[in-house]
């Protein structure tokens, strides 16, 4: 027998050999939200209900038109429990996509997957859940299911690394000692964030701005992340209806349209500690799905008015700067603290004060706020004219992130 040749991997479309072209081929035309609290005195499956509703009355759809649904891995609600409780007819196409925050742009991509191949008309992505008075990401890991999860989170629990915040606080000690020293961009994110949640009323933290010398005293996480460098725990629910471009002309508001959207799982991946990647202060998943959406867009980094960056982490905002040609490697700090975030900046960013400020929604609360910005009614609308928002996923995660823009 010889030896083993070396394993050749085949080019994938995330490295840009081919991409499905979902460009215009979906619209998002209603967005629903329920209150955001730390005790919603209600079930998840209300919260996702209520979401719903609310996205399609903003639409101008009735849940009889639905035949779609996508949401999380993570989340409770059964879409058929949803689908009956709300009055939909029969669903004809139905998806999750895997974890946590690397799921929203996800769900977005296969609602515009099943109405680009005419699998369903009109797509309702969700996630609801109780994240504060339930069930609290920040407790970390633990349980007697084993799963594949488990096991591999075995590894490392009994060395200390417990929660998203101790993974996510090695990546960047491992950026700043590459790059330097971030705390004062840190801080920049984290009180332009909450400057944006301050004039938004369904933020948690309306009317409660944070300075430099409150976020300076937050209570020590995991180092070198403060309190402030955290996102919330919230309880609450956000939906969105995805159509077709041709109906989506005959509801309520501008249609918004689905211009690029690409996810990730580059071939190291593990889900959120990413331990096998060659470098862990970079985000290889995310590039490649920068990639992939800029190119079916035909966008640019310079064409991009607004974003909406997953902010689990203030810290996640910098790598993800760079991954979608903001910044240069190691420059994002840079860009941050030029004022680039602000309503006056460069790339106005996280406009509804983020999951930092208004509330943790596993990224959902962003999507709605990608689709406001391109519609003009954010609370925080930039003066200039917002052509094309870029939305991203959580990191650290198989990731992805998305374009929506104006109809041509």
């Amino acid at each position: 027998m010889g030896s083993k040749s070396k394993i050749e991997y085949p080019v994938s479309v995330a490295h840009g050999a081919k991409a499905a072209n979902l460009s215009n081929k979906s619209a998002i035309v209603g967005v629903g939200t329920t209150e955001f609290s730390k005790n919603s005195g209600r079930s998840e499956l209300s919260l996702a209900c209520e979401a719903v509703i609310d996205a399609l009355r903003d639409s101008g759809l009735k849940p009889s038109d639905v035949d779609g649904m996508v949401t999380y891995t993570m989340d409770t609600n059964d879409e058929i429990e949803i689908g009956r409780a709300i009055g939909c007819n029969d669903l004809s196409f139905y998806s999750r996509v895997p974890h946590g925050g690397g799921a929203p742009t996800g769900c977005i991509e296969q609602a515009a997957m099943a109405i680009a191949t005419g699998v369903a008309e009109v797509v309702v992505c969700y996630r609801a859940l109780n994240g504060r008075s339930g069930h609290r990401y920040s407790a970390g890991v633990s349980g007697n299911i084993v799963t594949g999860d488990m096991i591999h989170y075995g590894w490392y629990l009994p060395y200390g690394l417990l929660t998203p915040a101790s993974w996510v606080a090695m990546y960047h000690q491992r950026y700043e000692h590459l790059f330097g020293n971030t705390k004062d961009a840190l801080a920049e994110i984290a009180i332009a964030t909450r400057e944006y949640a301050v004039t938004n009323p369904r933020a948690f933290f309306h009317k409660r701005p944070l300075t430099r010398e409150e976020y300076n005293k937050g209570k020590p996480i995991a180092l070198p992340f403060n309190l402030y460098d955290c996102c919330q725990e919230s309880d609450g629910g956000c939906a969105v209806v995805v159509t077709t471009p041709e109906r989506a002309k005959h509801l309520n508001h501008l249609p918004v349209m689905v211009k690029g959207v690409g996810m990730c799982a580059e071939r190291n991946t593990e889900a959120m500690t990413n331990f096998y990647a060659d470098e862990i202060a970079a985000i290889r998943s995310m590039d490649l799905a920068a990639k992939q959406a800029y190119a079916q867009s035909g966008l640019t980094p310079e064409d991009i008015d607004a974003a909406i960056i997953y902010d689990a982490f203030t810290a996640i905002v910098m790598w993800q700067l760079e991954s979608w040609g903001f910044a240069d490697t190691g420059k994002a700090a840079e860009f941050v603290l030029s004022g680039a975030l602000r309503k006056d900046g460069r790339l106005p960013t996280n406009t509804h004060g983020g999951q930092l400020s208004e509330a943790y929604i596993h990224g959902m609360n962003g999507v709605n706020e990608g689709v406001r910005l391109v519609r003009g009614t954010s609370n925080n609308q930039p003066a200039k004219v917002i052509n094309n928002v870029l939305v991203t996923s959580g990191v650290g995660v198989p990731t992805g992130g998305m374009l929506l823009g104006r109809p041509d």
